[in-house]
């Protein structure tokens, strides 16, 4: 059986994504800086399917001696671990001159420093094994910078760049690489918000591609995967 690991597993696309894994009948871990959510979401996995092992355990993510706790321990429950799926994300509008001190180390440590860490933490393992994926959740500001969410922008144009480094590196061990990289999608981010659901992206869309491009042949790799609204970004 397979294991994956899911950073920013209870809300949104890591939920999401978390039960399409579980549901396909890989063992998860899963983390969150709130317990009860994590326990409870936990207990909604295994009735989802009973044959898998969910590992949980409460951490912040954007934290990075938590990050390696988790990673460590995740490792030692479970085993080998072939799936990392890098969803942690915070979006704060703001431009880069209104940002308020201490804007730019909080979203480095939440969109851009788990994935990096998780990489070093994972990959040699990935690569002496000749297996693994990686999917980073980057966002359509990763190629089109949003000024009204300025250094947001700036750390998700260096996840894209880390995960093309992470595939170059990677690619001829065996290891795959995709950068998912989605438009406006119905998650917390838009909760004070008034939209229509019909003119977003879903979670489950981007658990969908995620599964689909898992499900590839082992000779094929989805190196990146834009997934915007049909009518356009809202």
């Amino acid at each position: 059986m397979k294991n994956a690991l899911i950073t920013g597993s209870t809300k949104g696309m890591g939920r999401a994504i978390s039960i399409s894994l579980a549901n396909e009948g890989i063992n998860v871990a899963i983390c969150s800086r709130n317990e009860k959510e994590l326990l409870d979401f936990k207990n909604e996995l295994q009735i989802i399917n009973p044959d898998i092992e969910v590992f949980a355990m409460q951490a912040d993510g954007s934290n990075r001696e938590q990050l390696l706790k988790f990673a460590t321990a995740a490792q030692q429950q479970l085993g080998f671990i072939d799936i990392v799926v890098n969803n942690l994300g915070m979006y704060i509008y703001s431009s880069i001159l209104d940002d308020e001190a201490g804007s730019f180390e909080k979203q480095l440590n939440t969109n851009l420093m788990p994935t990096y860490e998780l990489y070093r933490f994972f990959g040699k393992a990935m690569m002496a094994a000749r297996t693994g994926h990686f999917f980073n959740i980057c966002s359509v500001a990763s190629l089109n910078p949003i000024p009204q969410a300025g250094t947001y922008s700036v750390t998700k144009y260096a996840l894209l760049g880390l995960t093309k480094v992470m595939r170059l590196e990677l690619q001829e061990h065996g290891v795959k690489v995709t950068a998912v990289i989605p438009g406006s999608t119905l998650t917390d981010s838009w909760k004070d918000a008034v939209v229509d659901k019909n003119t977003m992206v879903l979670p489950e869309d981007i658990a969908s591609a995620i599964i689909n491009i898992y499900r590839m042949s082992p000779g094929a790799n989805v190196d990146e995967i834009i997934i915007k609204p049909a009518p356009g970004q809202v």
